[in-house]
């Protein structure tokens, strides 16, 4: 048995996608916000990072919501890592929404309502409830079984204790199934709901860790737990606003989020929820948790979106806006209006503005480094310095992708580490942008539809 799980875990981690900011754990910051220079697979960029750390420490502390944010820089200066860092380090607690400038437009609803599920999905609400349970360690599960079968139903009894008592439960069908699904066993911690009948196992008791050899290093020791058996609970459920939005305005509830069925949400819903959870945060039975809602490629949006995101970060509940983009002084969408990044100036106004600077040379072969341990790819250091120089000519992206097209040509020639040789050979296999561009301008007669000036083709 212990063989099988072993090989089941070797094809989890073998199908396990390595996507584009996978080595990214954080922002690398220290405990007083000063970035380091190479940490949690963020590499430079100190300045930005810090900023983004102080973003970040203003949302736990729950400061800074209805703000907006804008990561400007050039294209592969990790703007989009950056956002990915900030929400590592939110941790779980805190929603983080996550889209792009033209997702809005290919969605099966109107662009200002993707933005307010985008919005809502940002927003969390964690609800607190008080539940009876009855806590204790078993002593003993005594399992009457009739003799004939169908004769009449299993009946049985349960020795529970805690530090200071100790009862006897007698047991119904239901539980004594409950017992056998969870295979709850004499020496295990449980906590039985009073309202739901569900049992839920906390661990072994400390008393029974003399017999740890026959158990697997997975088992958790819990203490016998003290005082009442019987006691009351507080138990936190955390939710977003755009869950409790679709349960409450889809028929099949709950499960729309899973079938995909949302659809568009009416205005009236949200105003009831909007109301209910306000009466909550009242009575102290929720919290409002602001998330963060970030949009890559903002420049994509045009007015109707801009007027939308104005409006909503003014409301009480609005998350904290980061907004990313690579473009300079350019037409804002659908307009002949040209404004910088191609964002309307009065939602600029808005925005605290977070600047990445390119690259050095030095930080593009910490990058390179972190990638191949990433990949799993062993690489020379001839290999690596001529990837790194390779970055510095075109660009970060290029040598990124050359580092997976290089192991692949290393395995081809049987060897076991790259060499300088299969990055060459990639080099002259794959173009960058400046050897294809230049390529079009030799050759861009013999291409069809090619836009040549009148001049020139008459000098032909």
């Amino acid at each position: 048995m212990a063989e099988l799980k072993l090989s089941e875990s070797r094809d989890l981690t073998r199908i396990e996608r390595i996507g584009a900011h996978s080595h990214i754990r954080g922002l690398g910051l220290d405990s007083n916000l000063e970035a380091r220079g190479s940490s949690e697979g963020m590499v430079g960029q100190t300045a930005a990072r810090k900023a983004a750390g102080l973003i970040v420490q203003m949302v736990k502390e729950g400061k800074i919501a209805g703000r907006a944010v804008l990561l400007a820089g050039q294209p592969g200066t990790g703007k989009t890592a950056i956002a990915m860092g900030m929400a590592k380090s939110l941790g779980q607690e805190t929603p983080f929404a996550m889209l792009a400038g033209s997702e809005i437009f290919s969605l099966e609803m109107s662009k200002t309502e993707a933005l307010m599920q985008a919005f809502r999905r940002a927003i969390g609400v964690r609800i607190k409830e008080e539940n009876e349970v009855i806590e204790g360690e078993v002593v003993e599960i005594q399992i009457d079984r009739p003799a004939v079968s169908g004769a009449a139903s299993k009946t049985g009894k349960m020795t529970l204790k805690t530090t200071e008592m100790e009862t006897v439960y007698d047991l119904g069908v239901k539980m004594i199934e409950s017992l056998g699904k969870e295979k709850v066993q004499s020496g295990d911690v449980i906590a039985i709901d009073k309202a739901s009948g569900k049992i839920t196992k906390l661990g072994r008791s400390f008393s029974r860790s003399r017999d740890f050899d026959a158990m697997g290093p997975q088992t958790k020791f819990v203490q016998c737990p003290d005082g009442e058996l019987q006691k009351r609970k507080e138990i936190v459920h955390c939710v977003t606003l755009h869950e409790i939005d679709v349960i409450n305005s889809r028929t099949q509830g709950f499960l729309a989020l899973f079938t995909g069925d949302t659809g568009e949400i009416r205005a009236e819903v949200r105003e009831q929820i909007d109301t209910k959870v306000a009466e909550w945060r009242e009575e102290g039975k929720a919290e409002i948790v602001p998330g963060v809602l970030f949009i890559d490629e903002v420049h994509m949006l045009d007015m109707e979106c801009f007027s939308f995101l104005n409006r909503a970060l003014e409301n009480d509940m609005a998350p904290i806006l980061v907004v990313a983009t690579n473009r300079g002084n350019t037409a804002i969408r659908g307009t002949n209006y040209k404004s910088p990044h191609g964002i309307p100036v009065d939602f600029l106004d808005r925005l605290l503005i977070i600047s990445t600077q390119p690259y050095t040379e030095e930080d593009i072969s910490k990058i390179l480094e972190i990638r191949c341990q990433e990949e799993e790819i062993d690489m020379s250091e001839d290999a690596k310095r001529l990837l790194t120089k390779i970055g510095v000519d075109t660009s970060l992206r290029y040598s990124i992708n050359l580092i997976t097209t290089s192991a692949l040509a290393c395995l081809k020639r049987k060897g076991r580490v790259v060499e300088m040789e299969d990055v060459s050979r990639v080099y002259e296999l794959f173009w960058d942008v400046k050897r294809s561009t230049q390529y079009l301008m030799e050759y861009q007669s013999q291409y069809m539809f090619n836009e040549v000036a009148m001049g020139e083709a008459e000098e032909e």
